[in-house]
């Protein structure tokens, strides 16, 4: 979901919304729901969590430029949430500064592709059960507010 005040944002900040889209879409045509901005938890705030069709929950951070990623000091602590993590760059993002474990997607507005597949983990099922229930809750949330947004 784009930021209709796009124009208002830096350039960046569009650059990395524009990339989200494009993950958003391809995430979708593999048979994954997506929601972007979500907050697996308190404190923490993802760009784009993905679920898959067998309950795998994946994390995808846009990365819009060198200077946005080396920047980002936090991404470390997502990868207890999820059983995938994944950079989503643009064709001109110099790919060898992501970490080697890490899955990378290269991106555009229209659609993604991955270049290298994350590191396999594993959620407990304990944490697996809050995330997708919070996931489930969250979409629904945002589902009403479309369909009833002066509630």
């Amino acid at each position: 979901m784009i930021d209709q005040n796009y124009h208002f944002q830096s350039n960046g900040q569009q650059t990395g919304r524009l990339l989200m889209r494009g993950v958003c879409r391809y995430l979708r045509s593999c048979n994954y729901a997506t929601i972007d901005e979500f907050a697996p938890a308190k404190g923490r705030r993802v760009d784009v969590m993905a679920l898959g069709p067998k309950g795998e929950l994946w994390i995808v951070e846009c990365k819009s430029g060198r200077a946005d990623f080396m920047s980002d000091n936090k991404w470390h602590e997502y990868l207890d949430w999820c059983d995938g993590y994944f950079w989503a760059v643009d064709l001109e993002f110099p790919v060898d500064l992501l970490p080697e474990h890490t899955g990378i997607m290269i991106a555009d507005s229209y659609g993604a592709e991955i270049i290298r597949m994350a590191s396999r983990r594993k959620l407990s099922a304990a944490r697996r059960n809050v995330l997708v229930r919070k996931f489930a809750r969250h979409a629904a949330m945002r589902l009403q507010m479309h369909i009833d947004p002066k509630l």
